[in-house]
């Protein structure tokens, strides 16, 4: 779904309080519905959520703020919640806060050169009891996004696109893709927050989706792939 842009968070060692609290599962595959498959689940980015009220440490997670596609509103905490989604989805849905044992989504790659795959639809592993896809935060720098659109002007390289956890906006005098030298150190944000950069973020195919006024473009993944590894 599409989510909301926060000016503050706390963080923990989880990410930000309150990122991947919710997931919706597919009660017939058990797996976690992800726009990762598109064929399947691209609906998603018509659907929008945000919590009712900011999470808080030590506090229960709040209830979500569903919109739908034809514009109807739900809470998950509403029993009729599950049975909404499912109806706009066409499938057998539930909406869940606690995490599962074995988590995993089925992933689409599109046919573009420098994938691990392509023209295929395969399963992944998510973190146990987590919904994440890989890291807890994801860090995304505009001299990246500036790049690529240097690179591919056609395309509109927006931070929303990629969903980044937090933005960071370097000196103007830093050019090119800088977040692969950040691999293995560390951030400082703030006073108290280090975060320990472990690998760069592989893209797919949900970046070439179309999210709101963003269109469809699958150039948007090829110049990822041809001009940083597909790593955004």
């Amino acid at each position: 779904m599409m989510g909301e842009e926060l000016n503050a968070s706390h963080v923990s060692d989880r990410g930000l309080l309150g990122d991947r609290a919710y997931a919706l599962v597919d009660q017939t595959t058990g797996k976690v519905a992800s726009a990762k498959n598109p064929r399947k689940w691209g609906r998603l980015f018509d659907f929008r959520a945000s919590f009712v009220d900011p999470p808080k440490i030590g506090g229960k997670i709040p209830a979500v703020r569903i919109t739908l596609p034809d514009g109807r509103l739900t809470l998950s905490d509403k029993a009729e919640a599950s049975s909404l989604l499912s109806e706009a989805l066409s499938a057998q849905i539930r909406l869940m806060t606690s995490s599962l044992e074995k988590p995993s989504y089925e992933e689409y790659w599109p046919d573009i050169e420098g994938l691990a795959n392509r023209e295929k639809v395969t399963e992944e592993l998510m973190p146990p009891q987590t919904f994440f896809d890989l890291a807890t935060i994801h860090v995304l720098t505009t001299a990246t996004i500036d790049r690529l659109r240097e690179l591919y002007p056609q395309g509109r390289f927006e931070v929303r696109r990629f969903r980044p956890n937090v933005v960071v906006e370097p000196s103007p005098a830093v050019k090119e893709f800088v977040e692969n030298a950040w691999v293995h150190r560390t951030l400082a944000i703030g006073e108290e927050v280090r975060l320990r950069v472990t690998g760069p973020c592989t893209r797919c195919v949900m970046t070439t989706l179309a999210q709101g006024d963003l269109p469809r473009d699958l150039g948007i993944l090829r110049a990822a792939a041809r001009y940083n590894q597909v790593n955004v």
